[in-house]
């Protein structure tokens, strides 16, 4: 008898903090005043035409500001070409757009003002594959003065990768071999690089994605390189922990390479030879 009274009580309790929950949920209110706007519900990528499965409407809370060129009209969205890739979940905005006049592909991924020029590259001047579209790159050429003599100068500092071969998108965790880079340049940077490709081999070199310093590099020359060797044998001569060394040491270490070089002359040796009656002489 006593059993069933505690689960009496025990479902009246529970039936009183259901009806409680629910009355306080009901007088909460719900975020439906805020301005809409329009996200990705799928990833974009760069130089695709904007469809409706790809965009949803959602709430932007009205306590946060919303994000300058942000959109709220789907439908003018529709056929309007992504400049940038835009993932899921993020907001559409007009900074990763093309102009409305823009029709997709690659043009449509080029900033105003500016140009798209391709160049050829190997294993090597490609880095292996890791420059992919999004990166940045320093382009070095290689050639050789009016002397005759050879030179590497960095000739375009901070450019963006456009596309590998015809890719505008890879993957970064799959490094990609490929036989052309396009970059994007200002006009007077696609005469640079034009003529730079006409006068020698082309090099780049990849680049952290956040560092827009421009490099401050005079280039360097076989001179360089030859002074680095003998700055490199001449510490090899050092003894450990010395800076300099003296000059009767330095007469020392010649007297010793000169000895093995050119080891003096030793007196031949003499062995003589007793057969049977008769004596000789042989050189050792």
């Amino acid at each position: 008898m006593k059993t069933t009274w505690f689960v009496v009580i025990a479902l009246l309790f529970g039936t009183l903090a259901t009806f409680i929950v629910t009355r306080y949920a009901a007088k909460e209110p719900t975020n439906t005043s805020g301005p809409k706007v329009i996200m990705a519900n799928s990833t974009i990528e760069a130089g695709t035409a904007l469809v409706a499965i790809q965009l949803k409407s959602v709430v932007w809370p009205s306590s946060s500001a919303l994000p300058e060129g942000a959109h709220s009209d789907e439908k003018k969205l529709l056929g309007r070409v992504a400049r940038q890739p835009i993932l899921a979940g993020e907001l559409v905005l007009e900074s990763k757009l093309a102009s409305l006049e823009s029709k997709g592909g690659l043009a449509s991924m080029i900033t105003l003002g500016k140009r798209a020029i391709s160049v050829r590259v190997n294993d090597v001047v490609g880095v292996a594959g890791f420059a992919l579209p999004g990166n940045y790159v320093d382009v070095l050429v290689s050639a050789r003065d009016a002397l005759g003599q050879p030179f590497s100068k960095v000739v375009l500092s901070h450019v963006k990768v456009l596309a590998i071969a015809q890719d505008t998108t890879a993957d970064p965790s799959k490094p990609k071999v490929v036989n052309a880079v396009t970059l994007e340049l200002t006009p007077t940077e696609a005469e640079q690089l034009d003529l730079a490709r006409s006068i020698g081999a082309l090099s780049l070199v990849l680049r952290n994605e956040i560092d827009n310093s421009e490099s401050k590099s005079t280039g360097a020359s076989l001179k360089d390189i030859t002074q680095y060797k003998e700055s490199l044998a001449g510490s090899e001569k050092l003894p450990r922990g010395a800076s300099q060394v003296a000059p009767n040491q330095k007469r020392k270490i010649r007297s010793v390479e000169k000895l093995i070089v050119n080891p003096p002359s030793q007196p031949i040796a003499k062995i003589e030879e007793i057969r049977g009656v008769k004596t000789g002489e042989s050189a050792q």
